[in-house]
């Protein structure tokens, strides 16, 4: 699942070339998660604004007759292109595709084969649906605002596992399954600790390698595990540099004990209980 590294390397590999751009023509696809929520022949005539990201939702303003934009989700599997060459919507579509917004730009396409993904207009991000969907979203990690002291609160006012914590999303943003696994080998924490005993300078331990680890997934395209490509159709990186992630068995790279894989709430979780700590 692209997770929120992907998603921003998907934003900053579209951003320069989408803002400014007229909108020609869209169209549908199979039905995604969840519905448009407008006729999609009333968004030709509109200009593309810069494209926004909170949590691993995409926003694209569109100014125009009825000023809105889009908000967007890859769910399980999709990916956005960004075709510059095209002049007009492909025939027949192209199969997995389920929303195509074709501008003087070129064709934006959602491929999803999972069709997990979304497109829904919003008249802004503090109306609805947009603002109903956004709004259990935690702090954005590297937002100044979150403090060790605030991710130490949040952690303290759960009984669950620091990764299902992590994975929640309502206290940080971006801590996918990857990055959680990275970041709490990376803080020496044992993925099944309480997060309501996990002590002040551990949170504080943990904030600053899920940032580090996040910094790096950014700096390498994220992960491809099997659908993503950015909008370039460049693959991710990270999934090759990862300490215990998908290494089960394998020497952990810091003491060199294996690598131990369980499952919690139906993910895997990679750690090493030789120096990640309950």
């Amino acid at each position: 699942m692209p997770e929120m590294p992907e998603v921003e390397v998907t934003r900053r590999s579209l951003a320069d070339r989408l803002q400014g751009a007229q909108v020609l023509a869209a169209r549908l696809g199979a039905p995604l998660r969840w519905p448009l929520g407008r006729e999609v022949d009333s968004l030709p005539g509109h200009l593309a604004g810069a494209l926004q990201r909170r949590g691993k939702y995409l926003w694209l303003p569109l100014d125009g007759p009825a000023p809105g934009g889009l908000l967007l989700h890859l769910g399980m599997s999709g990916s956005l292109h960004l075709d510059e060459a095209a002049r007009a919507l492909p025939e027949p579509r192209p199969r997995h595709v389920h929303f195509e917004l074709l501008t003087d730009r070129g064709l934006l396409a959602l491929t999803d084969p999972r069709r997990f993904g979304a497109v829904v207009w919003s008249a802004a991000l503090d109306q609805p649906p947009a603002a109903g969907l956004l709004a259990r979203l935690g702090h954005e990690p590297f937002d100044p605002a979150l403090t060790p002291a605030l991710l130490h609160d949040g952690l303290r006012r759960r009984r669950s596992a620091v990764k299902a914590a992590l994975l929640a999303g309502d206290i940080v943003v971006g801590a996918g399954n990857i990055y959680a696994c990275e970041a709490l080998h990376a803080a020496g924490i044992d993925p099944r600790t309480r997060s309501d005993r996990l002590s002040r300078p551990r949170a504080e331990r943990l904030l600053v390698s899920l940032r580090s680890t996040l910094d790096r997934a950014l700096a390498l395209g994220g992960s491809t595990l099997r659908d993503f490509r950015d909008a370039h159709g460049m693959a991710g990186a990270f999934q090759s540099s990862a300490g215990v992630y998908g290494r089960e068995g394998q020497p952990c790279p810091r003491c060199g004990t294996p690598v131990r894989r369980i499952v919690q709430q139906q993910r895997s979780s990679f750690f090493c209980p030789g120096c990640q700590k309950r």
